[in-house]
């Protein structure tokens, strides 16, 4: 492989101009020399996302029949350098090093498939204890978001476009079983998203599917009964929880009008 690998960031995106615009200017102002281009993958928004790409002066493709595999397929087709790195308009990069890092990675090893990155506990407590991918492919392989991927290796493994969800899961145990490798980087992003819980219940049910379609992870009708029960307790918990602290605020508020703090 050459000393310097091109980088492609490829962002895939519906209606979220606002987490756009922040994405593209931390991109353009803090990693212009670390990348060499960026491609805004859009599924038909109807806000501002084209005239945002517009400003900061990135390409802006538009993918009209969406699916997850089928957008990271389109993502590895457009991209014009061999590594690319997935971003969703949610999320950002935050370690000034970040794509250096990635590049470092796939400069060491000829044999590398994909680099994820860091943005919660798990994925820090697997690096800190060096947990490899082939020892845990869920938490330790690719996610599309924060994660690179060798376009070479897609070119002979491609993602799976017929799959609800977990496209990026299911290519990282096909190309670890094929003999590529998959591996964290010291690079720290952002997954900065608050869904709805009409959203919530979409995502749950597409990964409920996605779970069957690639595990055949069945369920009975004791693990839903017990798992409309326990939403149910849920529920009520975080309702009396969160009366019982309401009432304490306002308490405190009160005791706060008859007394100063430095009274209390």
């Amino acid at each position: 492989m050459p000393q310097t690998l091109g980088i492609s960031v490829v962002i895939r995106n519906k209606n979220q101009s606002q987490a756009l615009e922040f994405l593209l200017k931390n991109l353009t102002s803090r990693y212009f020399d670390q990348i060499n281009e960026i491609i805004v993958l859009d599924n038909c928004s109807t806000d501002t996302s084209r005239a945002i790409s517009e400003k900061h002066r990135v390409r802006f493709e538009v993918i009209k029949e969406f699916s997850y595999g089928g957008s990271a397929n389109r993502a590895a087709e457009v991209a014009n350098f061999p590594i690319v790195v997935m971003f969703s308009a949610h999320a950002y990069p935050v370690s000034h090093d970040f794509f250096t890092s990635i590049r470092l990675e796939f400069q060491k090893n000829q044999n590398l498939a994909g680099v994820r990155c860091i943005h919660n506990p798990n994925d820090y407590v697997n690096y800190i204890e060096n947990i490899s991918s082939k020892q845990d492919p869920n938490k330790s392989g690719l996610i599309f978001c924060g994660s690179a991927f060798s376009k070479r290796v897609w070119e002979k493994h491609q993602f799976k476009s017929d799959i609800t969800t977990f496209e990026d899961k299911e290519w990282s145990v096909r190309v670890l079983k094929a003999g590529y490798d998959i591996v964290l980087a010291p690079a720290i992003f952002c997954y900065d998203i608050k869904r709805t819980k009409k959203q919530e219940f979409f995502r749950y049910k597409n990964e409920l599917i996605g779970a069957y379609q690639l595990w055949h992870k069945d369920i009975s009708l004791k693990y839903a009964v017990k798992s409309f029960l326990g939403s149910c307790l849920k529920i009520f918990s975080n309702l009396f929880s969160d009366l019982y602290y309401a009432l304490k605020k306002l308490f405190i508020h009160l005791k706060f009008l008859t007394k100063r703090p430095d009274k209390f």
